[in-house]
């Protein structure tokens, strides 16, 4: 053994690289106070009691269509590995024991979920202000659920018949529906075409006053709600286009029997009102709105393989494609929320429809489940619920990153891009999917960043030594930086041809989270990012796009990146308080404190930008501005998790412990 152990190490001095062993039985040298520091927590551990590791529902499941295998992973059974007791782990730094609420001086409580978006920042943000100011971070300087737009409603359905919005013409309404078409349908299913086209007509040929207590009528000006928020420009106030047809739309909304009577419209209304409410920064009623069609889906049985030879072939396609587009939902808002995920994937045995349209719905419809096993692995394994550490942090991490190796050339070969330049336009279903996939990967690392931001903070002289200790971990830092920049470089190219998401949330989360790795490197390491202020500007240029129409929530969204790049600057420049942005033509900083009730009024992106206007049109290729590398291949994804030694996550481990980063 011995031996072997020579000749290894000798073959990889020939190469120039260095060796890790990880025996079990190799002899270390700690310090008195990490021995006591572990003895005060295994006697917390014992006083606690030992909470049972959650099992990842459903990763490692194949789903049971042979066209579409997703990733194995841990056991279904939720069996922890060996290496993987209570008392072998530790706190994750984004799920406090107890966990972390914040008000914002109404008397509300938010719960930060774990992996959330939203959650993440505010905890980035808590950070940073109470290392510069030595105070906690002001609620009343922050934005929360619910207060972007006016709904203009109390909620209270009082005389649901009084004010019915104005029904446009026949001719109208199709352009509506196909438009809403055209932005939702490939990624999600929210109307079967036949019937609610049916219905259409006989709505208006025969006397619309007769069918406006109906389930598809309350289903028809959900659509239509879509479609005036899709095709019409926003007033100046805080009411987008079609919210009229919204809130009447929940004013009519029947109580849970009515919707019982009918499982496959009421699935399909739920959906759509989980979105809408999405799109307005209403996470919780979105939440719970998609937990409705779940379980209404289920007592329809739409999540089994419903027997075609009892049930006619379209109605089992119908509840198919409302299966998945429920499944899908859940595992989006679950992770904006950071919350469990809400059904175990084992008991899943339904399969894709047979009538989506094309073999590439099909293709698409699979590579979006993947990646929606992608994020529920990442939810479930690396953000635990109990907050452990070690082998369930950096390990699942691994874990996850070789899950997902497969999916970069699957995305390249079956939905290009084409961001080199070339005359072919990018496809909009293409951009949301690569999207997607650069958002688990930095789902998945970006708990590395806030570790090592804790230790810049508590040790700055020693920060650039301890990232070097590990070149692994350093990578994968890096790897979340470059998935931020491909996420920016791909919104860049969908704004140039003006098919940027402004109404729905895909785009503003997506350049939400780059954002926020982009504001956080330079306190890690100025040379994680090469050009970054020029990534940051284009960066901020999205944001100003998203402004400029209509979106209320990336307003507020871009003022507390404002306020923690303000933060971040006094932490890495602290005599130098000028903007990053030499082009800038106001170099005041926005006010740092904006309250949800006044906010609306301010426009930090007219105040301030970053953006260089003549940056974003047609033909200028990013490219050309920033240092950019390709795309990590499948090949070079699974090189880089595979990398990642027992002795990096010890490490981690131990850098985790001596700063107290949980």
């Amino acid at each position: 053994m011995a031996g072997g152990k020579q000749a290894r190490k000798r073959s990889a001095n020939v190469r120039g690289l260095s060796c890790i062993f990880n025996n079990v039985d190799q002899k270390i040298s700690v310090t008195r106070k990490y021995i006591e520091e572990l003895q005060q927590k295994a006697a917390a551990v014992e006083k606690r009691g030992t909470t049972p590791r959650p099992g990842s529902n459903e990763i490692g499941r194949t789903f049971p269509f042979p066209s579409c295998q997703l990733a194995a992973g841990p056991d279904d059974n939720g069996d922890a590995p060996e290496d993987e007791t209570p008392e072998a782990g530790l706190v994750n730094p984004f799920a406090n024991d107890p966990p972390t609420f914040m008000s914002p001086g109404n008397g509300r409580m938010f719960y930060l979920g774990t992996s959330s978006n939203w959650s993440f920042t505010r905890r980035v943000l808590s950070l940073a202000h109470q290392h510069v100011h030595s105070e906690a971070l002001p609620t009343e300087s922050l934005i929360f659920e619910g207060t972007a737009y006016d709904l203009g409603w109390d909620g209270w359905r009082a005389d649901p018949m009084t004010e019915t919005p104005i029904i446009p013409s026949l001719d109208h309404a199709l352009y509506l529906i196909n438009t809403v078409k055209f932005r939702c349908g490939q990624l999600y299913h929210l109307f079967d075409e036949s019937d609610f086209i049916r219905s259409l007509y006989s709505f208006y040929s025969d006397g619309a006053r007769a069918k406006t207590r109906s389930l598809w009528y309350i289903h028809f000006l959900l659509i239509l709600a879509f479609g005036k928020t899709f095709v019409e420009r926003p007033s100046q106030g805080r009411k987008p286009p079609g919210m009229n047809y919204f809130i009447k739309s929940l004013q009519l909304l029947p109580e849970q029997h009515q919707l019982y009577s009918s499982p496959p419209a009421a699935t399909e209304i739920l959906c759509c009102i989980a979105i809408f409410y999405q799109a307005l920064d209403c996470r919780s009623p979105a939440h719970n709105y998609v937990g409705q069609a779940m379980r209404l889906a289920m007592a329809h049985g739409m999540h089994t393989r419903m027997p075609v030879g009892d049930l006619d072939q379209h109605v089992v396609d119908r509840c198919r494609k409302i299966w998945w587009t429920v499944y899908i939902l859940d595992r989006h808002t679950t992770s904006i929320q950071g919350l469990p995920q809400s059904i175990d994937g084992r008991f899943v045995q339904t399969s894709l429809p047979s009538s989506v349209g094309s073999s590439d719905r099909i293709t698409t419809l699979c590579m979006h489940l993947k990646l929606c096993q992608s994020i529920a692995e990442i939810n479930s394994t690396v953000y635990a619920v109990d907050g452990r550490l070690s082998r369930t942090f950096l390990l699942s991490t691994k874990t996850a990153l070789s899950n997902m190796a497969g999916f970069a050339d699957e995305l390249n070969e079956n939905f290009p891009l084409f961001l080199d330049g070339t005359d072919k336009g990018i496809p909009r279903t293409s951009a949301y999917l690569h999207l997607f996939y650069q958002q688990c990967v930095i789902v998945a690392t970006r708990p590395l960043l806030f570790c090592f931001l804790k230790i810049r903070l508590e040790s700055p002289e020693t920060r650039l030594e301890s990232l070097d200790k590990s070149r692994n971990v350093r990578n994968l830092i890096q790897m979340c930086l470059e998935s931020a920049q491909h996420s920016i470089r791909i919104l860049h190219g969908v704004n140039s041809q003006s098919l940027l998401e402004t109404f729905l949330t895909f785009d503003l989360e997506s350049i939400f989270i780059s954002t926020v790795v982009l504001l956080m490197a330079p306190a890690i390491d100025p040379h994680l990012v090469n050009d970054h202020p020029r990534w940051l500007e284009k960066a901020y240029g999205i944001f100003r796009e998203l402004v400029e129409a209509g979106n209320q929530v990336a307003k507020f969204r871009w003022s507390e990146l404002q306020q923690l790049e303000q933060t971040m600057q006094s932490i890495t420049q602290p005599k130098d308080k000028t903007r990053l942005n030499a082009h800038c033509e106001n170099p005041e900083p926005a006010p740092r404190s904006l309250s949800p009730t006044t906010s609306h009024i301010l426009a930090p992106m007219e105040q301030n930008s970053f953006s260089d206007p003549s940056l974003l049109g047609n033909g200028h290729s990013i490219t050309a501005e920033c240092v950019f590398g390709p795309l990590l291949t499948s090949a070079e994804m699974t090189a880089l998790a595979d990398s990642i030694e027992l002795y990096d996550a010890e490490w981690v481990s131990n850098a985790v412990i001596n700063h107290d980063i949980w």
